[in-house]
């Protein structure tokens, strides 16, 4: 169909986080603010390629896929290169995306480079956002105004 437009589970997921305020002030609490770019990946996308994306924007991105396994949707805060970080070595061409998503979550912040960047940057994961169920809501709004 001419002019249509396709939309991915991960852009549709991060679509709902952004519409709810409560997706919103969560994602603030770890980094974000308004109209910060968000790279959308498959995590078997290569490390480097997905950071090229980055490296288009110049500032501080998130970056989203969903977990193959969970089917949890998935972020990571990435900084911009700065060279006052540690130095480390370039990601292999073969590292994906996925990898990266793993080490942080398992070490809080990662430091790395890829083949495009003169300096490191840094990786950190924002937390599974879990919503608040709109039965819950209407519970907590009718025992807040009896």
């Amino acid at each position: 169909m001419p002019g249509r437009i396709v939309r991915t589970e991960t852009a549709e997921r991060v679509t709902e986080l952004l519409s709810s305020r409560e997706g919103r002030s969560h994602l603030s609490a770890h980094g974000w603010i308004q109209n910060m770019p968000v790279v959308m990946t498959a995590a078997k996308e290569s490390a480097n390629d997905v950071m090229g994306l980055v490296s288009m924007h110049g500032r501080a991105v998130l970056v989203a896929m969903i977990d193959p396994s969970s089917k949890e949707l998935k972020l990571i805060h990435i900084s911009t290169p700065n060279q006052a970080l540690k130095p480390v070595p370039v990601e292999a061409d073969s590292v994906p995306i996925g990898s990266l998503f793993e080490r942080a979550e398992r070490e809080g912040t990662v430091t790395f480079r890829v083949k495009y960047w003169e300096y490191s940057a840094v990786a950190h994961p924002i937390p599974s956002f879990q919503s608040i169920p709109s039965s819950a809501k209407m519970s907590y709004s009718r025992r807040v105004t009896i």
